[in-house]
């Protein structure tokens, strides 16, 4: 059984699809509610992600570790956004991600299995998912375009503009490594800003 924190789960998917009260009742069964203290994993690189996750509450960030030990954070995700590795999930296979919780947070997880069945049993929700999936390609198009074309001082302050929660409750050296800069220039940027 899942408590109504469950229901703004659902929410979310009628804002996509129109579910019936059966088909609620199917993902509900399904779905799992799981706490993460921060500073925990949900998946880390290497491992098979085996949840797709849906946030409730809290931050994660997803990044990678390079072979010098650098981190690359690629995305953060709060309230009413996914916090899985996607490619891990779809496919399987181990990640090339880690998936860390910036604060506590409570995730609504469906696992691989049950989100297949749910897919075939729900088509419905095969579609929500996948306009969610063309969302988050769009937006990291976006991304890629703003890396190429904007100097490192407009992409801070269209994230500040894009992400005005997440700048707020994040550490500056996360931003710095989302935006491929150190904290130092970060810094710098902030100041000039301020002027």
């Amino acid at each position: 059984m899942i408590d109504n924190k469950a229901l703004l789960f659902i929410n979310f998917i009628n804002k996509y699809v129109d579910l019936n009260e059966i088909e609620e009742k199917q993902i509900l069964e399904k779905a799992k509610i799981r706490k993460y203290l921060k500073g925990q994993y949900v998946v880390q690189q290497g491992d098979i992600c085996k949840h797709s996750g849906f946030v409730i509450s809290g931050c994660t960030r997803t990044f990678y570790v390079d072979d010098n030990g650098e981190e690359h954070i690629v995305m953060f995700s709060i309230e009413n956004w996914w916090a899985s590795e996607i490619g891990s999930f779809v496919s399987q296979k181990p990640s090339d991600y880690n998936v860390q919780c910036i604060e506590n947070t409570e995730l609504i997880q469906l696992s691989f299995e049950d989100q297949e069945l749910l897919f075939r049993d729900i088509p419905k929700l095969e579609r929500f998912f996948r306009l969610i999936l063309e969302q988050a390609f769009v937006a990291s198009q976006k991304r890629i375009v703003s890396s190429f074309s904007l100097s490192a001082k407009e992409q801070y302050i269209q994230f500040t503009k894009q992400y005005p929660e997440i700048e707020k409750r994040i550490p500056q050296y996360m931003v710095a490594s989302y935006l491929g800069i150190s904290k130092e220039f970060l810094s710098k940027i902030k100041n000039e800003l301020k002027m």
